[in-house]
């Protein structure tokens, strides 16, 4: 998929790198077609967070060509997720004034492993970056239709790696995921703080996977 977004191009390690490491080590029975997940999430991700590459008369994002019906659901969701802003602050707060796709590199920083300590230079992108409260967060698409499954789908699809990855970069102390049903449009939410469960689970799975990385690359 066509992105003009220079990011995707440097050579920090970022929390996908660290995704297709996952995969290629640990593969596992995929459910769903991924790469349709992915470029429908992307035309959410746009309307949302980047409306300047969404064509909304072609149905485009960037080159990608999308159907009325994919951009017809991506609209009802952002509909959606602004009704949940009218009694939700924090989320209100967020959409008015956060900063979008902000990127952040974190040069030589510093891992252990066990007791082994180790650097990698790192990389990641914030949907949203609140820079006058020091932490940011992160938009989702899923298929949960309720906030049990929501929050199972945090574990399973290493959305807390994600986050406690985001929030080591940033140095910051919360994070938060909200997400919208791609079957309901219902929207979801999770706050996290740094030594919660959920950083302590993500946490705890980055730093294999980082540790994996930095061995197979030490040359």
């Amino acid at each position: 998929m066509s992105n003009p977004d220079a990011y995707y191009n440097r050579s920090e390690v970022s929390n996908s790198d660290l995704t297709e490491l996952k995969n290629m080590l640990h593969p596992r029975m995929q459910y769903g077609n991924k790469e349709e997940a992915f470029r429908f999430g992307t035309l959410v991700d746009a309307i949302i967070t980047e409306p300047a590459r969404v064509n909304y008369y072609r149905y485009m994002v960037d080159d990608v060509q999308y159907t009325p019906d994919e951009f017809g659901l991506a609209r009802e969701m952002y509909r959606s997720l602004k009704m949940e802003a009218r009694k939700d602050e924090f989320l209100r707060l967020v959409l008015e004034t956060a900063e979008t796709q902000r990127f952040m590199v974190n040069k030589q920083q510093l891992f252990e492993y066990g007791s082994f300590p180790f650097h990698l230079d790192t990389r990641c992108k914030w949907d949203w970056w609140l820079d006058g409260i020091g932490f940011g967060g992160d938009l989702k698409s899923t298929f949960a239709s309720t906030q049990k499954q929501f929050e199972e789908a945090i574990d399973f699809f290493d959305w807390d790696r994600s986050r406690a990855w985001y929030m080591d970069i940033a140095r910051s102390e919360r994070d938060f995921i909200y997400a919208i049903s791609k079957k309901n449009c219902l929207v979801f939410k999770k706050h996290i703080r740094r030594g919660d469960e959920i950083y302590n689970r993500g946490r705890e799975k980055y730093e294999e996977l980082a540790f994996q990385y930095w061995c197979l690359n030490l040359n």
